[in-house]
């Protein structure tokens, strides 16, 4: 098993496995979100839920493990692939037969990385740590969440940031998604097409998803 890891296609293997862990929990997560859409009390209550069901609680350490390695290994085999490839990339032409995301998976991984901070020290460690307001909901404390979220999307830049993590996590998404299959011997001709089709979609949902939230408020502050 330790040689399995310690190698290229074990490192492979652990990146797909983990980023389509993450890929299932971005859908869960932008599911949520999109109760912000619904109103205060929906989006309340929903986070509520989830910060307080056991099932996502045990499951909390797992995501958090997940990312962690899908990071790790990204970077381990990053720098492997590199070492045994020396030349200069300016000196191959890899624009005829790989796409631009495939060639920036690592940049894209680290913009991303910088949007999670961001958004952890905004909303996760705020609701974990922080001084919040609740609201009774049937005898029932809830913290504001609502206010928390909305109170950032009416500020220009921290729009500007979340839908600019969207577009990188959109293109990370259009390449790791296909990828991800192919590691795991998924992404055969009878399934090639599909899962091309299936990717995009994904991607527009996720990458769309999470930029029309902010917008949404951003525009309906203005607006009003």
């Amino acid at each position: 098993m330790g040689s399995f890891i310690n190698a290229s296609i074990g490192k492979k293997f652990l990146v797909s496995i983990s980023g389509l862990f993450l890929i299932s929990f971005l859908a869960v997560h932008l599911t949520v979100n999109l109760f912000l859409l619904a109103g205060q009390e929906s989006y309340n209550l929903v986070a509520h839920f989830m910060a307080t069901d056991r099932v996502i609680s045990f499951l909390e350490p797992m995501l958090a493990v997940g990312f962690l390695l899908h990071i790790a290994y990204s970077v381990i085999l990053t720098i492997s692939n590199q070492k045994a490839r020396p030349q200069k990339f300016a000196e191959v032409d890899t624009s005829r037969s790989s796409s631009w995301p495939s060639q920036n998976m690592f940049v894209l991984g680290g913009l991303i990385l910088a949007f999670l901070v961001l958004h952890l020290s905004n909303f996760w460690y705020v609701m974990q740590f922080g001084e919040m307001d609740y609201i009774m909901y049937d005898g029932i404390a809830v913290k504001d969440a609502y206010t928390l979220v909305t109170g950032k999307f009416v500020i220009w830049y921290h729009v500007l940031a979340y839908v600019a993590g969207a577009v990188f996590l959109g293109f990370h998404l259009l390449h790791g998604f296909q990828s991800s299959f192919l590691t795991l011997g998924l992404y055969n001709k009878k399934w090639r097409r599909r899962l091309e089709i299936i990717g995009i979609l994904y991607t527009i949902f996720i990458a769309a998803g999470f930029s029309l939230i902010p917008l949404y408020f951003l525009i309906g502050h203005y607006a009003g």
